[in-house]
């Protein structure tokens, strides 16, 4: 029976490849005495006529004179010739044979879309969206030019259009001490400093503080420094460390940037710890009370105690929990025993947390008795921590690493100093518009204790002394001595509800009452010197050392950032020594193969 001509389109399956026409691009069309100012341009328009028109090419001779190509598709006579004009460089097209009669290639790749043709395709769109992603990449030369690739292709096409754009991370490296002089040109007292290794000049360290920085903080900011680090994301392995304080708003403060080539030998953190010392020293008279924060890594703990063995050293809590998740798998119960715990701000409360915490797991429990409460427990450190129990440096700056940390170190620390600089001018223009005497976060604080303070009953003991009544407890209010029972104006420095109403009572400011770092013009203070910028690196000067006048070299770091290596399927140990099941062909019934690679006759 003859199947109609509907239904054999019906039944037709859909073709496996798809064939594109040669439909010819008028801007790479190929004519006879067509010039090109070289070889590589001739054979560079050559290619992308071929993509443009759909056929593959082969080259069958090139050299400085001449330039011979042919269609690469078996039994197509186009042919291609082009030479070099006597006594110039330029090259012309001398002869095109025959026409293409193979119709195009029938894949939907292309043996011309090298990597240097893929850079130069997407070159415009990297130069304005350097974020673009390899995976975007693909889809934009498959729509604009019909062709399929690798992902690999893509990335390294990329990598090479932002290698023309940023320039090489090793001549960045070679740059540095330039870079380091231009710092301490333009920005006077601040600090740049620039390590290599003694034997083969490769780079160790970096260190960069800014005098606006160090001026801010030791003149107006928070005793207080937070310690963490960044691991960069660049060609060579290297990894950020800062030194972060907080300003009277609660918000962090960059005091101090470093890199170093590797951060596994705890050398780095005591180099970074020295240099922060030197750098208070040297700018102050007298060495400030330091508080300062940070993981709990042997060498970092090492660290604090040799630079600085007068500071109160504590334990970030939030380091400490993720540590604890990683021992127990705990649930959120004890995870919030354990934070209400460290925020306790008397010794009673404290252990009646640890002792509910007990009741659901001794060991966890355990686990948090043998790290010293003075540690991390808001009730017996020593040090004023204003509250912060937590480091997070890395969660506030992480946005400003993000789109820096891939690029070659100077770009990298440029992008840091342009984000620092504006962060200084935007605060300091915010604080200008401010009317009150405390910084807004602080103003918020205090008329919160104020409202709270209207329902206690105060009764006065002497000129300094109160006893405040608050329905739940009697507490005792010491003004002069700016202390409280609930130890919160101790911890924070701004007066608890219980002190406000001590305050209120007398008729005193309570604004007066809290410390200086909290205050509008304070905060001023610390925003007012300027970053300034870098000039471009074409107008920096050579950096010479010792006698004979030589510069300064620093060639990258000697480890390059390894790959990660393709997963594998691991063998389940239930698995192992168990028989393998025969496989066998469903068409003959032979075992060793499949119905589709069966080769027995039908």
């Amino acid at each position: 029976m003859n199947t109609s001509l509907s239904q054999q389109l019906e039944l037709a399956p859909p073709p496996i490849v798809q064939c594109r026409s040669l439909a010819p691009s008028p801007e790479h069309n190929l004519e006879v005495g067509m010039e090109f100012s070289d070889v590589l341009a001739c054979r560079r328009a050559l290619r992308d006529a071929a993509i443009a028109s759909r056929f593959e090419m082969q080259t069958v001779k090139s050299d400085k004179t001449r330039f011979t190509a042919k269609c690469a598709s078996v039994g197509c006579p186009w042919r291609i010739h082009c030479a070099r004009l006597p006594g110039v460089p330029t090259f012309s097209i001398r002869t095109i044979h025959g026409s293409h009669t193979c119709g195009g290639i029938l894949h939907l790749g292309h043996h011309q879309a090298s990597v240097e043709w893929v850079a130069e395709a997407v070159k415009e769109t990297l130069r304005e969206n350097p974020h673009c992603k390899p995976k975007e990449i693909l889809e934009e030369i498959h729509q604009v030019h019909g062709i399929t690739l690798s992902y690999k292709q893509a990335w390294r096409g990329k990598e090479r259009v932002m290698a023309t754009v940023r320039g090489s991370f090793e001549e960045d490296y070679r740059l540095l001490p330039r870079y380091c002089d231009e710092i301490r040109r333009t920005n006077p007292r601040s600090i740049a400093v620039v390590n290599g290794h003694p034997d083969d000049g490769s780079f160790q360290q970096l260190f960069i503080s800014f005098h606006a920085s160090i001026s801010g903080f030791l003149n107006a900011c928070r005793p207080l420094i937070a310690l963490d680090k960044i691991v960069l994301k660049s060609k060579y392995l290297g990894t950020l460390l800062l030194a972060t304080a907080f300003d009277g708003d609660g918000a962090m403060f960059p005091l101090a940037f470093a890199i170093v080539s590797e951060e596994n030998d705890g050398s780095s953190w005591h180099w970074f710890l020295s240099e922060l010392r030197q750098l208070l020293e040297t700018n102050t008279g007298n060495m400030p009370k330091l508080t300062i924060l940070s993981n709990r890594e042997p060498s970092l703990v090492d660290g604090v105690g040799v630079s600085f063995p007068t500071a109160f050293h504590g334990f970030c809590i939030h380091h400490l929990v993720e540590s604890f998740i990683k021992e127990f798998n705990s649930d959120s119960v004890l995870v919030n025993l354990f934070w209400e715990a460290a925020k306790c701000t008397t010794e009673f409360e404290f252990h009646a947390k640890v002792h509910e915490m007990l009741l659901v797991s001794q060991e966890a429990a355990m686990w948090v008795s043998n790290i010293p409460p003075s540690l991390w427990a808001t009730y017996c450190f020593d040090g004023t921590r204003f509250g912060h129990l937590n480091v997070n440096v890395t969660e506030s700056i992480n946005g400003w690493i993000q789109e820096a940390s891939g690029l070659p170190i100077i770009q990298m620390m440029e992008c840091i100093r342009r984000q620092l600089m504006t962060l200084f001018t935007e605060r300091r223009e915010t604080s200008v518009q401010w009317s009150s005497i405390l910084v807004p976060s602080a103003e918020r604080l205090v008329l919160e204790a104020i409202e709270q303070s209207r329902a206690y009953q105060v009764h006065k003991a002497n000129e300094a002394q109160f006893e405040v009544m608050t329905g739940e407890a009697t507490l005792l209010v010491d003004i002069r001595c700016r202390s409280c029972m609930c130890r919160g104006w101790d911890l924070y420095g701004l007066p608890c509800s219980h002190a406000v109403a001590a305050l209120l009572s007398c008729r005193q400011d309570v604004f007066k009452f809290t410390e200086g770092y909290f205050t509008v013009a304070n905060y001023r203070r610390i925003y007012a010197e300027t970053i300034h910028p870098v000039p471009d690196k074409t107008m920096w000067k050579k950096t010479e050392s010792g006698e004979d006048g030589d510069e300064v070299m620093i060639t990258p770091p000697r480890v390059l950032r390894q790959q990660p290596r393709p997963r594998k399927r691991r063998v389940q140990v239930e698995d192992r020594g168990r028989q393998k099941r025969a496989v066998r062909c469903s068409r003959c019934n032979q075992p060793g193969h499949f119905r589709t690679t069966c080769t027995a006759p039908t």
